[in-house]
């Protein structure tokens, strides 16, 4: 089979990229084509996302984009979405998850319907801003259809509806038992079933481009390809594991931890424990949990007028570890703000030492997510009886040196460390096997581990220290 291009448009929660991968027998390589901020916007009290500014950010993408594409694949962050009125009309900017609109519905849904219900048929976290609480909140009088991120903007590229499987299995309405929307829970909500899309899986065909976007990108006949459209689910996808004893956090502006599994855990301890059981490439399970992750350095950096940052990680590696901890997943992280100073007062109140400087408080970040991390891969192997051998790190926290050897410090385990664009790549892998250019999911990532950049990282075997730290942060008794 010869070489064939992609472009993949991949969606961040702080930036996009559209980006040209060319596949063929031992060669997998992106190029970035367009890269472009993500910026929420806040108006009326309401904080939104730019859903027309990441459009055109995106169809610009596409103009750039070299002639001759194969496919394009779309991905992006989970939960939030976009309600079309009958005409197929945008009714609102898709509201942004960090927004207070949920505050305290997810309580009122538990109350109302249990946990038990809610975890036996979705196998989902309990985090306030699922699908599932959002939509309790919202305005469906006027909504014809919902369409989750990437849908929508596939659905403006083709005119073609529909629900990719992996992102709807983070709505909370998705039956993990059986990969279908959940009548149930529906009637419970009292939420109207007909606004849902059709599903469909990775690899399979949207649309191609409707003439007016042929008309603006120039690439006439263009197939729309569904890929693992939940950003993770592209990115386990692209995970360059040789083995199925591994652990993988993809990690940006949130850390998502776990393991990969064939089906789903929905015991009693894991609801207990709020791991999720989100839907992967080829019928996988992702078993794992959210960390809050770089999002805490992110704000901080944005507070502090955006330093110079790889000096402030140099000079946080120069200072002695596991001094100041905070909880990276207490609640009062998750909304924008002056995060140096929430976790100062989050320190003080724990009792650690309160952090004085830019690069003690980086310091604080980075000791806190590894131990996060140590703490979420151990439930996640006890939970699962998944034996863990190897830590994947992928995402862009792979360029966190610190991070990353932290990370290995604090697991005990060595972590192989890249791809960078692990979800561009898992985005166009997809891509390629559709058109038959690669094999299954072990050659996909047999191809990522012959090709990329990866670094790893032997853990330095002072595990006393990091168990020690657990145990002051409440993360293990």
């Amino acid at each position: 089979m010869s070489e064939e291009t992609f472009a993949a448009v991949d969606l961040g929660a702080s930036s996009g990229r559209v980006m040209a991968g060319r596949v063929g027998p031992g060669v997998l390589d992106l190029a970035e084509v367009r890269r472009f901020p993500n910026r929420p916007v806040r108006a009326g009290g309401t904080l939104y996302w730019d859903i027309l500014g990441l459009y055109g950010n995106v169809l610009d993408g596409l103009r750039a984009a070299p002639a001759g594409l194969a496919s394009v694949g779309i991905d992006s962050w989970a939960v939030d979405y976009g309600l079309l009125d009958a005409e197929g009309r945008l009714l609102g900017n898709p509201v942004h998850y960090r927004d207070a609109r949920t505050d305290g519905v997810m309580d009122r849904v538990r109350a109302d319907l249990g946990d038990d219900l809610l975890y036996r048929t979705s196998g989902l976290q309990f985090l306030p801003f699922n699908t599932i609480y959002q939509l309790a909140a919202d305005d469906l009088s006027r909504a014809a259809t919902l369409l989750l991120v990437p849908d929508l903007l596939a659905y403006w590229l083709t005119g073609d509806t529909g629900a990719e499987r992996t992102n709807a299995s983070t709505t909370g309405l998705l039956d993990v038992r059986d990969g279908t929307w959940s009548q149930d829970l529906l009637d419970r909500l009292d939420l109207p079933a007909k606004i849902l899309p059709p599903l469909r899986d990775p690899g399979e065909a949207i649309g191609t481009l409707r003439p007016d976007v042929v008309a603006e990108t120039g690439h006439a006949g263009l197939q729309v390809t569904a890929v693992g459209s939940h950003d993770t689910a592209s990115a386990v996808a692209a995970v360059p594991a040789a083995t199925g004893r591994f652990g993988y956090i993809s990690c940006g502006t949130w850390s998502l931890v776990g393991v990969e599994l064939d089906a789903p855990v929905l015991s009693e301890e894991s609801r207990a424990a709020n791991f999720t059981n989100e839907g992967g490439v080829d019928g996988t399970v992702r078993y794992l949990r959210n960390v809050m992750g770089l999002w805490l350095l992110q704000e901080s950096l944005r507070t502090w007028g955006n330093p110079d940052l790889p000096a402030l990680l140099a000079e946080a590696a120069r200072l002695p570890g596991l001094r100041s901890l905070i909880d990276p997943d207490d609640p009062e992280f998750l909304p924008p703000g002056d995060m140096p100073a929430r976790i100062a007062a989050h320190c003080r109140r724990r009792g650690f030492p309160v952090p004085e400087t830019r690069a003690e408080t980086v310091r604080c970040v980075m000791d806190s997510l590894a131990l996060a991390h140590r703490a979420t891969l151990r439930a996640a192997a006890r939970l699962s009886g998944r034996e863990i051998e190897v830590v994947h790190l992928v995402g862009g926290g792979s360029r966190n040196d610190l991070l990353c050897r932290l990370t290995a410090d604090a697991s005990g385990l060595p972590v192989v460390a890249g791809p960078v664009e692990a979800t561009a790549l898992g985005n166009v892998l997809a891509q390629a096997r559709a058109r038959g250019v690669v094999g299954d999911l072990a050659e996909a990532r047999a191809l990522v581990a012959a090709t990329q950049d990866l670094r790893r990282y032997a853990p330095s075997g002072d595990e006393t220290r990091w168990r020690e730290a657990a145990v002051r942060l409440g993360l293990e008794s």
